[in-house]
C-alpha cells in the first residue's frame, strides 16, 4: 500500500494518479504555491488568499481589487477567527465554489 503522501510528492507517479488524484494534487499545490510566502507555510493570509484568488480564480470572481469584499471573503473563510485561512478552511472554499459552478452548469 502506497502511502497517500507518497502518490502526491513522486512526480514520475502522476501518469498513474486518477483524475480525481490529480485534482486533489493540484488544490494541494495550489494551496502551498500562495501560502507560507507572508508568513506561515500552512496557511494564507489576507494577501495570499487575494493572490491565490487573483491569479487562480480570478476568471471566475473577477480581480479581487474591492477591499471590503476581501475582507468578507476572508472573515467567512477564517471558520476559527485565527487571523489566516488554514488547509482545511480553503479546501470548504473550493468545494463551496465547485457546488456553485456544478449548479451552474446543471441549469
Amino acid at each position: 500500500m502506497i502511502l497517500t503522501s507518497q502518490i502526491f510528492t513522486q512526480p514520475n507517479r502522476v501518469a498513474e494518479m486518477s483524475n480525481l488524484q490529480k485534482g486533489m494534487s493540484m488544490l494541494i499545490s495550489a494551496f502551498h504555491q500562495y501560502s507560507g510566502k507572508e508568513g506561515d507555510s500552512k496557511t494564507l493570509t489576507k494577501g495570499e488568499l487575494t493572490d491565490l484568488l487573483n491569479s487562480e480564480m480570478g476568471d471566475i470572481f473577477g480581480k479581487a481589487t474591492d477591499k471590503q469584499a476581501l475582507d468578507k471573503i476572508f472573515k467567512s473563510l477564517d471558520a476559527d477567527k485565527s487571523g489566516t485561512v488554514d488547509f482545511q478552511e480553503y479546501v470548504t472554499f473550493v468545494a463551496c465554489i465547485t457546488m456553485l459552478c456544478n449548479e451552474s452548469l446543471s441549469k
